[in-house]
C-alpha cells in the first residue's frame, strides 16, 4: 500500500491538529503515514509518496498562508496524475470565503494532472466534537480507498 505523506500549514494549531486526528484515522485503519510541516519541506516529497493528504489553513479573504506558498508554487513542476490525493483545512465562517486555501490547492492538483480520491474536508477552527470525529473519518476513508485500489 505505501506510506501516506500528510503535509500540513498551520499557524495556531488548528490544521496541524486536524492533521493529527487524520493521521490517527488512518492508521486506525491499518495505513503507514509521515507528517511533514509544508515550511520544511519541498517539492521532492511529491516524487518520494504516492499518496497524499495536504491541508493548510485560509488565510485573509480566501489566500494561501505564507508557510505553503513555496511548495504551492513547486508543484507546477509535478505531475500528480498517478497519485492517490485528498486535502484538508481550517478556516473560520466568519470570512466570505470559508476554506479557500484548500479550494486554491484542489485548483492547483487538477491543473497538473490530478483528482481528488476523496471529497475535501473543511473544518471550522479547531477541530472538537462532531470535527473531531469528520477528521479521524476522513483519514479512515482516505486509507479505505487506498486499500480498494490496492486490491483493484
Amino acid at each position: 500500500m505505501g506510506k501516506t505523506a500528510i503535509i500540513y500549514a498551520s499557524m495556531s494549531g488548528n490544521t496541524e491538529a486536524i492533521a493529527d486526528l487524520i493521521e490517527k484515522g488512518l492508521k486506525e485503519a491499518g495505513a503507514e503515514a509521515e507528517k511533514f510541516e509544508a515550511m520544511d519541506i519541498d517539492g521532492s516529497v511529491f516524487t518520494k509518496y504516492n499518496h497524499l493528504l495536504i491541508g493548510a489553513y485560509t488565510w485573509g479573504d480566501g489566500e494561501l498562508p505564507d508557510e505553503i506558498m513555496d511548495l504551492y508554487d513547486e508543484m507546477d513542476d509535478y505531475d500528480f496524475s498517478d497519485k492517490t490525493i485528498a486535502l484538508f483545512g481550517s478556516g473560520d465562517t466568519a470570512y466570505d470565503i470559508f476554506c479557500g486555501a484548500v479550494d486554491l490547492l484542489a485548483e492547483k492538483i487538477q491543473e497538473n494532472k490530478g483528482s481528488l480520491a476523496i471529497e475535501s474536508l473543511k473544518i471550522e477552527c479547531f477541530p472538537d466534537g462532531e470535527q473531531e470525529d469528520a477528521c479521524l473519518e476522513f483519514g479512515r476513508q482516505f486509507a479505505r480507498f487506498i486499500q480498494s485500489a490496492v486490491r483493484s
